[in-house]
Formats: C-alpha cells, structure tokens, sequence
C-alpha cells in the first residue's frame, strides 16, 4: 500500500506521524527501511526537512506471519492480556530464530504459549518490542497486535519505559552511586564486540550499589538508553565488567556459573488502560 503525504517544511518523521496513523518511531523506522521518496528520491533520515510542496509517498511494508514454529517451551508468564504479556527470559535462551539458532528460542516458546503476536517484528522476531543478550536473564515486555507494538515502542523511543538491572561485577566500587555517560558503538577491532566510541550512539547508565562483597558488588543499574551490551560495555570501560562475561571480562575475574546480569524491574504505560504498570524479577543470583 502506498499513501502520499503533504510536506509542511517540518521533520520527515513528524510529517508522517503527524494524522496519528503511525507512531513518530514507527515512522522513523519505515524512512530508515527505504519506504519513504521525496520528489521519487529515496530518503533514509528521519530528520531531514521536507519543503512544502514536496510529494512524499511511503510504501507500507506488507506485513508476513511467522515462519518461526511454536514449541512447547517452559515458560514463566507474569501478565498477560488482550494487549500484551510480560514473561521472564531464562539466561541462556535466544530471543529469536537467527544463523545457528534455529529453534529453541524466546520466539518459539511465545508461539506455542501466547493466542497472538504482532507482526511489526518480521517474519522471525513476532511480538518482539524489545530485546536481551542470550546470556541475560529477566523481565521482556511482548505485544500482541501491531497497535500495541507500535506504541510501546514509542515508550522506548521517548524513555518513558523505565528498566532496571541487577549486575554482579568485579571488584568494589569507589563512590555509593554514579552515570556512565559514553558513546557506544561497534567495535573496529572486533565486529562481534561493542565499544565505548566518540563517533557512536549517545548512551547513559546510572548505578546503584546495593551490596558489597571481598572481591565483587552487587548493583542497581539504570539504563536510560538502551545500546547493545550497553550495561556491560559501560561497567566494563569502568574497570568493573560484569562477572561471567567472557566478551568484556578479564582472567583476573573469579569464575561465576552464569553471566551476572538479570533485568529485574520493569515499569511502563499500558497502551490500552493508560494504567502505569510496573513488574519485578527475583535476581536469582544475589546471593552467589
């Protein structure tokens, strides 16, 4: 489907957005795809301004069902509606089919358990707002309609969703709380790793410590942002890298059974109540 808009010298983004048929992040993700032409020229910034009397089209993307398949997974459901469920994400378990992980996934589980999914997500990522390493357990937020995927991710967007983690990481911390304020993008040196870079995406993190030990501390940590490996990339460019991380860490680390990371609280606006909920995992490591 192709709709036609009428530039007003505004943000491409907010021009698209603005009859309330897409979310201004929703609208931001379809120009970076390529579904947008100003005057026949393709644009991909969301940014750019549009002169009146420009003619945007936008072809909406048909959206595909799932290929993943639903399997009889084990797993924890805290909430569940006609809008969305909040499920806890086991460690070691893929969000998604991808290379190598074929099935076995969060996805997969989410098949069989869950009456629907939204399909904004793709073919293999359904109903996924938002998204954890493999080796990071907890809290994963799940639309079930397209309606309801599009305005959390607005919440995200807008860091109106509100996440917290406990991180176990090495060694003590100087002060009781603090900000990472760092950059963070892919590694020069290593495509599979993130790193703190000038030239990268503005990330923040606040910590927190709740509990000290001889050679580790256990943290609160607040993510305002949230960049890939976010967390461990900031602790890490800290000198604190989180224990059980064989990407950031060091040998001096003392050796851990997991990856020490868990997303224990989450807190946003229900798209169809307006009801600000908010819902808690029990770290299942504090004590380690």
């Amino acid at each position: 489907m192709i709709r036609e808009f009428t530039a007003d010298g505004d943000r491409l983004d907010v021009v698209l957005s603005r009859d309330g048929e897409l979310t201004r992040s929703r609208a931001a993700a379809l120009i970076k795809e390529g579904c947008v032409t100003i005057n026949g020229r393709k644009e991909e910034k969301p940014s750019a301004k549009v002169t009146p009397g420009e003619k945007i089209l936008l072809e909406m993307p048909e959206v595909k069902p799932s290929r993943a398949e639903a399997q009889d997974i084990p797993l924890e459901i805290l909430y569940q509606d006609q809008y969305l469920a909040v499920v806890v994400k086991p460690c070691g378990m893929v969000v998604h089919p991808a290379a190598g992980n074929d099935d076995g996934t969060l996805v997969n589980a989410l098949l069989y358990h869950l009456d629907s999914l939204s399909g904004i997500g793709g073919e293999m990522r359904p109903g996924i707002v938002h998204r954890l390493d493999k080796d990071t357990s907890g809290l994963m937020l799940v639309a079930k309609n397209d309606q309801t995927h599009a305005a959390l991710s607005d919440q995200l967007a807008n860091r109106e969703m509100e996440k917290h983690y406990r991180a176990v990481v090495y060694g003590k911390m100087k002060e009781p709380t603090g900000e990472i304020e760092k950059p963070i993008g892919r590694s020069k040196n290593d495509r599979k790793k993130m790193a703190v870079d000038l030239d990268g995406r503005w990330a923040k993190t606040e910590w927190r410590v709740l509990k000290e030990y001889p050679d580790r501390t256990l943290l609160d940590v607040h993510i305002i942002t949230g960049r890939t490996h976010q967390i461990r990339v900031h602790m890490a460019s800290l000198g604190h890298p989180v224990l059980g991380d064989v990407l950031y860490g060091h040998k001096r680390m003392p050796n851990t059974s997991r990856l020490m990371l868990h997303a224990y609280s989450l807190a946003f606006t229900h798209p169809g109540t307006g009801e600000r909920m908010q819902f808690t995992s029990p770290c299942p490591f504090a004590d380690e």
